[in-house]
């Protein structure tokens, strides 16, 4: 499945550098002034993965290759949203436009500037509490919009959109966001055919600067936003644009004794890619062959026959058995050969929940 996280903020929080980071290329033009991102830039990341590369070296040696077979991360799709302004939803700044994109995201990633620097101008900004509510209120006030829209065009709603369009109405001007709505279970089902804004799982970065000691024990830092945000703390990352920049240009040795210099264990692109799967109920299964060493990505709760069908439809259509086992008995037996000697590898069915990191192998009909 497609994981698409769209980095959401006021102008001049840090969203366009923080995506130049993620893509390891300045792919956004980057500037010290509002609306410097005039279209969504849109860059396709792999996942961070160690595995892939240990399961790299057992498929080389157990399948006598002269050389590493590719290997193929998962992804995900970042968007770089223009910066939201006060009256974006009546089509202040660069209006309706950008909102629309953020529907096409799985999860919104809300950059909160809560650093201080007077040489980066602070465009329609004034302090993070009121710049998090002002994005908040427009992702509102567009959600109240499509709810006046679907209503007028509805001559005999049914009973469950009647209701569940007044229930909207009545909790989105009163500030609660769609996600947070007590619903029906018809009424949830209902609701999410109108593709809102507010209903979408929503992580907050906190883009500090780089002497921040909280960069490195941000637990406070965190504990103090989420009562000012009125949000709960596990929603909320912290990173520092600029060392993500930074280290976005060193090869993957260099970054990992960077950040250990830095007191940090995890990049920011880590920490918000493990926090949106996280978010979103998110885990990867791996295969592994002569072909590619690969990962998937599937929501928590699929069955064998549904992960199948994430590598092809015919798979799953065709589906026998999986045979599966965990990467620690993998590694540990060195292979499949190994595994399926020491008992490690199981056949199962179709209704056998993956689990992360499981390495399957699909015996397919003809």
């Amino acid at each position: 499945m497609n994981l698409s996280i769209g980095i959401v903020g006021l102008p001049n929080v840090g969203k366009s550098t923080l995506f130049n980071a993620l893509l390891k290329k300045q792919q956004a033009f980057v500037a010290n002034y509002p609306f410097a991102t005039i279209e969504p830039n849109v860059g396709i990341v792999p996942v961070p993965d160690e595995r892939l590369a240990k399961l790299t070296e057992i498929t080389k040696k157990e399948e006598n290759m002269n050389s590493f077979p590719p290997i193929k991360p998962a992804t995900v799709e970042f968007v770089d949203i223009a910066g939201l302004v006060r009256g974006a939803a009546e089509g202040a700044g660069l209006g309706n436009k950008f909102l629309s994109h953020i529907r096409e995201t799985s999860i919104i990633a809300h950059v909160v500037r809560a650093f201080i620097d007077e040489n980066v101008i602070r465009e329609r900004s004034s302090d993070p509490e009121n710049d998090f509510a002002v994005i908040q209120t427009e992702l509102i006030l567009a959600d109240l919009q499509t709810t006046a829209n679907v209503k007028s065009r509805l001559k005999k709603p049914s009973g469950v959109e009647k209701s569940g369009l007044d229930k909207l109405s009545e909790n989105l001007n009163a500030g609660i966001l769609a996600r947070n709505i007590k619903f029906t279970d018809e009424e949830k089902e209902y609701a999410r055919t109108l593709f809102l804004l507010t209903a979408k799982p929503e992580i907050v970065v906190l883009n500090v600067s780089e002497d921040d000691e909280s960069l490195v024990q941000n637990e406070i830092l965190r504990q103090r936003y989420a009562d000012l945000l009125q949000i709960t703390e596990n929603r909320i990352i912290v990173i520092c644009a600029k060392i993500e920049e930074e280290i976005a240009g060193l090869s993957e040795v260099d970054q990992k004794a960077y950040l250990k210099e830095l007191g940090l264990v995890h990049s920011g692109l880590e920490k918000l890619i493990q926090k949106s799967y996280e978010t979103l109920g998110l885990i990867s299964f791996l295969t592994a062959g002569e072909k590619e060493v690969r990962a998937w990505t599937v929501k928590k709760g699929t069955n064998a026959q549904e992960a199948a069908g994430v590598i092809h439809t015919d798979f799953s259509k065709k589906f026998i058995k999986a045979e599966v086992v965990s990467y620690v008995d993998f590694v540990a037996n060195n292979g499949w050969k190994g595994s399926r000697a020491n008992g490690k590898a199981r056949l199962e069915g179709r209704d056998y929940i993956i689990q992360d990191g499981d390495v399957v192998e699909f015996k397919i009909g003809s």
